[in-house]
């Protein structure tokens, strides 16, 4: 999944630092009553349509107040406990009798919708149908069911199922996702056996209501069935009021304990404006928590915060790609260049150092299964080789100087000054270095297949542990490509036949090590062709209010705050 800015990455597997830090929870027992209050800050949040989300902090945030799914994560932070799905609405974690080919599910009963009406097996078909209307439902992660549901896929590499919108194979999508009274079954092309997995880390699962769907109008809609609603509508740049669902039944939910009355969700604060807040402990501040990171300036300000600092290393990646689509960067030799001039030591420098970043030498991150460093990136130096990159800049065909575009997610002190160094190096070498911030939108704006870029920044972390939920979401053309968006290929990549077979076989492999090692090839191939640029690993450091109770940055939403049993002191 994705990571919302330079200066806050996301992942889907956490753990605490290992150097001694707080990695964890502070505030006392949490109670019923008071209001909470989210500081989102200045990375608005670009979708709130369950099938469009592919932000882990916003993942996170929905699934622990208004969206619920046939399985979830446990508020834990054991690594075994807090990854393992549990039921939500479903009464069990799903059943297969053949392998993972298909799996079965059954709606609870007594769960609803915010208007009373009680949540069907076709409310979780229509959701699921939705993915595969590329031409309206963009951004989320599509491609699973792209790979495994058992739809035959046209010449163009894609689904011949449209989407429920024109209803373009509807028979094909009818006889791959079936409802038996309350019962759903999911049939797929090849054995899925961590389907629940998928299930409980993302949202393209969720159940939908057909009669309420307006499209690409319901971005923002929130048609809540967990123990929160919206209060109005919410508001792009200013955020939106959560309150209590009376139709929700915590009998029913084993999971989200619903302390406060309201959450008061604030969009528009910079970062630093944010921490002064909460490092003075005053006034609002004191019943706020957010996923934005404490500013390498006001770094030395944590003691000031005592317990209410912690520390956690996440398990995202953060990565620079040259786009495909460049004149400039179809030159293999351009591309190479980029490489040997990027300073990595730099741009960790100018965002804090090592205590907010190790350096990575893959975009799958270490704690994944089957790791292995990119032959591509592990000998290039942490400041790069100016002296190599000049030189293949010679060969390369661009025009000289080489001028190049750098969008990306920009706007604060911390972010600008990490885009500034990276641009330093590459200029060094012989580039010519536009930079393009973009500050309320991002994702939206990249994923345009024809966004007018060079050079763009990205951070992922895996959405379950799997080198398979990184390389194919990221790479994978067939699935990304679709003539609307580029999907999460914000590159532009294409990998042609001998890294799609690659991908097939190691989708195709059932011996979990092996599979490792595909992937890991994979990951080679990907380096040869500079289809990305590994910059670091990013490590959380947070501050939360004084009245906040049960504080815990649980594995279970990546490190981040656990909202689904955070309180106030009212």
């Amino acid at each position: 999944m994705a990571a919302t800015a330079l200066a806050a990455t996301l992942a889907a597997c956490g753990g605490g630092s290992d150097d001694g830090n707080n990695s964890g929870s502070s505030g006392g027992k949490a109670e019923k009553g008071g209001n909470a209050i989210f500081l989102v800050g200045v990375r608005n949040v670009e979708h709130w349509d369950p099938q469009r989300m592919y932000i882990g902090r916003d993942l996170n945030n929905s699934g622990r107040l208004f969206y619920r799914s046939l399985v979830a994560l446990p508020a834990s932070n054991d690594k075994v406990e807090g990854t393992t799905p549990i039921a939500d609405l479903a009464t069990d974690t799903g059943t297969t009798n053949d392998g993972g080919k298909s799996w079965s599910f059954t709606v609870r009963d007594g769960v609803k919708w915010e208007d009373g009406k009680e949540i069907s097996c076709e409310d979780f078909k229509y959701g699921a149908s939705r993915n595969f209307a590329t031409d309206v439902i963009i951004g989320g992660p599509a491609n699973y069911l792209f790979t495994y549901l058992d739809i035959p896929s046209g010449s163009d590499g894609l689904p011949e199922y449209k989407g429920p919108y024109n209803k373009k194979g509807q028979d094909l999508f009818d006889k791959a996702v079936t409802c038996d009274g309350k019962t759903i079954t999911y049939r797929f092309k090849k054995a899925w056996p961590d389907f629940p997995l998928s299930i409980a880390q993302l949202r393209y699962m969720d159940p939908y209501r057909e009669d309420l769907d307006k499209g690409d109008a319901n971005n923002f809609a929130i048609i809540s069935n967990g123990p929160y609603k919206l209060d109005g509508a919410w508001k792009e740049g200013t955020g939106g009021k959560f309150v209590r669902n009376e139709n929700w039944d915590e009998n029913t939910d084993p999971i989200r304990k619903a302390y406060p009355d309201t959450w008061d969700f604030r969009e528009g604060d910079t970062d630093e404006a944010i921490y002064e807040q909460l490092l003075a402990d005053s006034g609002d501040a004191q019943y706020s928590v957010t996923e934005r990171r404490l500013p390498p300036a006001l770094f030395s300000r944590k003691d000031e915060a005592g317990d209410r600092y912690t520390q956690v290393e996440s398990p995202y990646v953060d990565y620079v790609l040259p786009n495909f689509n460049s004149p400039v960067f179809k030159d293999a030799n351009c591309r190479e260049a980029l490489k040997l001039a990027t300073d990595r030591a730099a741009w960790i420098k100018a965002g804090g150092g090592d205590q907010y970043f190790k350096s990575a030498d893959s975009v799958i991150n270490p704690s994944v299964p089957g790791y292995k460093s990119n032959p591509a990136f592990e000998a290039m130096g942490e400041s790069g080789d100016p002296d190599a990159a000049k030189a293949a800049l010679d060969k390369c065909s661009a025009p000289k100087p080489v001028k190049i575009k750098f969008t990306y997610s920009g706007g604060t002190p911390t972010s600008d000054k990490q885009a500034s160094a990276l641009k330093a190096g590459w200029d060094k070498a012989g580039f010519q270095t536009e930079l393009d911030p973009l500050e309320d939108t991002y994702y939206s704006v990249i994923q345009k297949p024809d966004a007018d870029f060079d050079v763009t920044w990205g951070g992922w972390g895996a959405d379950w542990s799997s080198a398979g939920t990184v390389i194919p979401p990221l790479f994978d053309s067939r699935i990304n490509l679709t003539g609307d968006s580029n999907g999460n290929d914000y590159g532009n990549y294409k990998g042609g036949p001998e890294v799609n077979q690659m991908i097939d076989d190691a989708y195709a492999e059932p011996d979990l090590d092996a599979a490792a090692d595909k992937w890991s090839a994979v990951d080679a191939k990907l380096g040869e062709d500079v289809a990305y640029i590994p910059l670091e690993i990013t490590i959380f450091n947070f501050v939360h209010g004084g009245k906040i109770t049960g504080y815990a940055n649980n594995i279970s939403v990546n490190g981040y705050a656990d909202l689904a049993v955070l309180g106030v002191q009212s």
